[in-house]
């Protein structure tokens, strides 16, 4: 089991339509030891990841591909898998039932992405 402030080991799910974000996320997170589950760039292969995946934490970009996040943050919620969202536009376009959940600003730093994920996680779901 991991201390908290540690993340090595845990499974982490990513959904980010950029590669460019999705392949920075990726190395940030292998670098604390986690494993990457996804990208995935839709909220279908969101959606499936969360209902067939093992999931610590996940991280959600908050539009994919044109398509708001929302349906994917209940299923998580509903698992009781913590996330942290993951704008550019910042926390005032989160929707209200949301507004409780870490949000990491794009862009961002290793540090940034790491204290959201440990705020997640001590939070739980």
């Amino acid at each position: 089991m991991t201390s908290s402030g540690d993340l090595n080991g845990l499974r982490i799910l990513v959904v980010e339509d950029e590669a460019a974000i999705s392949l920075l996320l990726e190395d940030m997170l292998l670098d604390f030891g986690c494993e990457v589950i996804g990208p995935a760039a839709r909220l279908s292969a969101a959606l499936d990841a969360v209902a067939r995946e093992k999931v610590d934490i996940a991280i959600l970009d908050v539009n994919v591909a044109g398509e708001p996040i929302y349906p994917v943050a209940e299923a998580l919620a509903q698992r009781s898998i913590p996330f942290v969202f993951s704008t550019g536009y910042g926390s005032a376009g989160i929707r209200d039932a949301f507004r409780d959940r870490p949000v990491l600003q794009k862009p961002f730093a290793q540090n940034d992405l790491k204290q959201k994920l440990l705020i997640a996680r001590s939070k739980g779901a």
